[in-house]
């Protein structure tokens, strides 16, 4: 991936807020309906190319297509690999959430809740068709290229994100069904990267996972689940370069106490033994603003990139330049300068319909997170 000696570069981690137009065909298809294979190619072409206009308007460095083409970011996987069934499975809230019944019962009534149809695992995981993958790059690529963005990613699903949140009655265990997926998902890992796109493996399963699949055991147990997730994920990027892969981990992108969150410091030495070289970690909500310091205590790999959030991705707060600038300085003094890229706590749009940041915030928040990084870049090398 590119780096900048000379001033500290943008991205984001993916999502963006997807058109009506969008979500409506994103709807029809993953609910097996029938539409114009034309039109939809024609919206999403559309939708991207518009996107990254408006990426590039915000100044961002590092662009992607917004995961415009997916309902999820990790249930889009049953499109393209065979084992997965629909099937109605009660769904594990975050438990945080359980402690206030009535905020969940307000997000509720309020449908701050996906709605969309839940993958099982009930057959042998094999590739199916990546037929929607080849159209996906080649859609960022030529929108990447027509607007001249310095560098574009792609997001997909981490074997353990998918294992986590899209339960399994086929395998016998939690490990042979993780070894299942990455030996499936390599070849869309590959040929990301074969593009000419970096690649971002999306795993809040190293963070998010510890109060939603295994909230009912201790961090111990935990760790050792995380520990097999990151073992799967590299497994599946064996044939890959580290330098062409970025991570992001995060504790949930939804508005809550997160008063169960597993701290920073406790799954950290987890998080850096996974092969990708770029690390998008959480770094500007109440809840996480702090951790930061933790690079003071742990010292980041030479070979690794770090890539903190820098703007909260569920307050429609647009923080202030000067704040991001600040929050750049830190991280930046205490692991270096050219090993920094201001991102964002998460993404804008992680499921289709559904996002608590307004649209247009969500640039504006973007705008914001770039001009706070040219603060940042004359204060670091004045």
């Amino acid at each position: 991936m590119k780096r900048s000696t000379e001033r500290i570069l943008t991205t984001h981690v993916g999502s963006l807020p997807r058109p009506q137009e969008v979500v409506d065909l994103l709807f029809v298809q993953d609910r097996g309906g029938r539409y114009d294979a034309a039109a939809f190619d024609a919206t999403m072409r559309r939708a991207v190319d518009d996107a990254v206009a408006k990426q590039m308007a915000a100044g961002v460095d590092v662009v992607s297509d917004g995961e415009m083409s997916k309902i999820s970011y990790a249930t889009y996987i049953r499109h393209r690999l065979n084992g997965f069934e629909i099937g109605e499975m009660p769904r594990a809230t975050p438990k945080d959430l359980d402690d206030f019944p009535t905020f969940k019962d307000r997000l509720a009534k309020l449908g701050a809740t996906p709605q969309y149809h839940r993958p099982i695992c009930r057959g042998p995981i094999s590739v199916k068709d990546l037929s929607s993958l080849h159209t996906d790059i080649d859609r960022l690529t030529a929108a990447a290229k027509q607007h001249g963005a310095f560098e574009a990613f792609m997001n997909a699903a981490s074997p353990g994100v998918i294992a986590v949140f899209q339960p399994n009655e086929y395998y016998p265990n939690h490990e042979s069904y993780l070894f299942a997926l990455a030996e499936a998902m390599r070849t869309e890992y590959e040929t990301i990267v074969n593009s000419g796109l970096l690649l971002q493996i999306d795993s809040p399963d190293l963070a998010m996972g510890r109060h939603i699949k295994f909230r009912d055991v201790d961090d111990a147990t935990f760790l050792r689940n995380a520990e097999l997730q990151v073992a799967a994920m590299n497994h599946a990027l064996q044939n890959v370069p580290a330098e062409r892969v970025r991570m992001h981990v995060c504790w949930g992108n939804y508005e809550g106490p997160h008063h169960y969150d597993i701290g920073l410091p406790k799954i950290v030495q987890t998080v850096l033994k996974a092969k990708p070289q770029a690390l998008l970690i959480e770094g500007a909500n109440p809840r996480h603003g702090h951790e930061w310091a933790v690079w003071k205590e742990v010292q980041l790999p030479e070979d690794k990139v770090l890539v903190p959030g820098m703007i909260d991705s569920v307050s429609n707060f647009v923080e202030h330049p000067e704040l991001v600038a600040q929050r750049i300085c830190q991280v930046a003094e205490v692991v270096g300068r050219e090993r920094v890229i201001a991102g964002t706590d998460c993404g804008f749009g992680t499921f289709a319909g559904f996002g608590a940041v307004n649209p247009e915030i969500a640039y504006a928040k973007l705008r914001s997170l770039t001009e706070g990084a040219e603060i940042a870049s004359k204060r670091l090398w004045s």
